[in-house]
């Protein structure tokens, strides 16, 4: 390899090594409150988590798979598939739209609870939802 090629690879690597540590870093507090999260079983074990994705002074912003513009009729079953298909008024979706409802509201008073917190914020789950097939055209 001739000394140009050397430098550039350096440069390469040195840039691919910052995007990762600027996207994949969680900080302390991140991960603290995340590890709360985890250790409640009804939040870790419900088929979709609930992760902060950043705190900022004393807000936390959590990750959600519905939100204003995404109503959970777009979502509710993805996250149960056993409801897939039935109908909006049928008392399965019904329980289950009461059940994501819970646990997301579990999910926010555990990390209000915290006393460095005192607002939470919401951001709508885009990755997950691309992944699963949802259409976020219109938002």
């Amino acid at each position: 390899m001739d000394r140009g090629t050397k430098i550039y690879a350096l440069i390469l690597g040195l840039i691919c090594l910052t995007l990762a540590v600027v996207f994949l870093y969680e900080t302390p507090k991140v991960r603290e409150l995340n590890n709360r999260l985890e250790a409640i079983n009804e939040i870790n074990d419900f088929p979709y988590q609930f992760k902060v994705l950043r705190v900022e002074n004393d807000i936390a912003t959590l990750n959600s798979p519905v939100s204003i513009d995404l109503p959970c009729g777009k979502v509710i079953g993805i996250i149960f598939p056993s409801i897939k298909g039935k109908s909006l008024l049928s008392s399965e979706y019904q329980d289950a739209q009461k059940l994501l409802a819970k646990v997301q509201m579990l999910a926010g008073k555990t990390i209000k609870s915290d006393p460095d917190i005192n607002k939470i914020a919401w951001e709508l789950d885009r990755s997950w939802l691309i992944q699963n097939g949802v259409s976020l055209n219109n938002l």
